[in-house]
């Protein structure tokens, strides 16, 4: 009988062990996808009109102008 009880404890220590991890596991997993989905959907698209405005921006502009100082600047760096 006390081999019975054990095996029983034991089941459910593990059960409720093994529950705890998964539910942990599972608030990462959500807040992993959570974030992904949020630099996907939100911050991505934005970056992305950013990006081809200064594109477009650079390429209506001409070339890169920059002061004669801080050409000196660059060519001594």
């Amino acid at each position: 009988m006390g081999t019975l009880l054990t095996f029983l404890a034991v089941g459910l220590v593990t059960l409720i062990a093994a529950s705890i991890v998964i539910s942990v596991l599972g608030g990462l997993l959500g807040l992993t996808f959570g974030i992904a989905q949020f630099l996907l959907l939100k911050v991505a698209p934005v970056m992305a009109i950013g990006w081809l405005a200064l594109k477009l921006f650079d390429k209506v502009r001409g070339k890169r102008r920059i002061s004669v100082s801080d050409q000196r600047w660059l060519d001594e760096g």
